[in-house]
């Protein structure tokens, strides 16, 4: 007699990693603190661009080694650092890389996220692709979709009035813990 496979096999035989869930803010903020280098996919040296601002908080307010990757940026530097043609030209594993990039590309960027040795894909507010994100997770990635990294630190970090949000943090102090 033969059985057919319940939902939950079909699940972890198909997925070995789970199905992706969302990350909740306590898991971001473990993301986040456990992270010592980013790669910002899609950056631009134009500073009226989204990825600018992230690195200009990045470089600023946090103590992440940045890396800043697009074919555009080669033999440039942006904020002192070089630009990288890809994830595979860093001198390291990223431990984060954060994609500003179209939905469809993300699937692939997640492949190659995987391939540089990353530990997180973090597709940026306002990018969504289910499919990236199963398939970071079925790669043994974390993944985060449609939340901007930049928000997210200055949340748990009190920087949020940076950008003229309340913080909800009651303190005479600006703090500066990173970790």
């Amino acid at each position: 007699m033969t059985t057919t496979p319940s939902a939950t096999e079909t699940t972890s035989n198909e997925h070995q990693h789970g199905v992706w869930e969302e990350p909740g803010p306590a898991r971001r903020l473990q993301l986040l603190r456990s992270a010592d280098s980013v790669a910002i996919i899609g950056m631009s040296d134009k500073p009226s661009r989204a990825s600018y601002f992230v690195a200009t908080y990045l470089a600023s307010d946090s103590s992440y080694r940045l890396y800043f990757v697009n074919p555009r940026l080669v033999g440039k530097t942006v904020f002192g650092q070089p630009g990288y043609g890809s994830l595979a030209e860093l001198p390291e594993a990223p431990d984060v890389v954060v994609a500003f990039r179209k939905p469809e590309d993300l699937p692939e960027l997640a492949q190659e996220a995987a391939d540089a040795g990353a530990k997180t894909l973090w597709v940026q507010l306002g990018l969504e692709s289910d499919e990236a994100m199963q398939r970071a997770t079925d790669l043994g990635l974390n993944a985060v979709q449609n939340r901007c990294i930049k928000i997210e630190h200055g949340r748990f970090h009190g920087n949020l009035h940076l950008g003229g949000f309340d913080t909800g943090v009651i303190s005479a102090k600006r703090q500066i813990v990173d970790r």
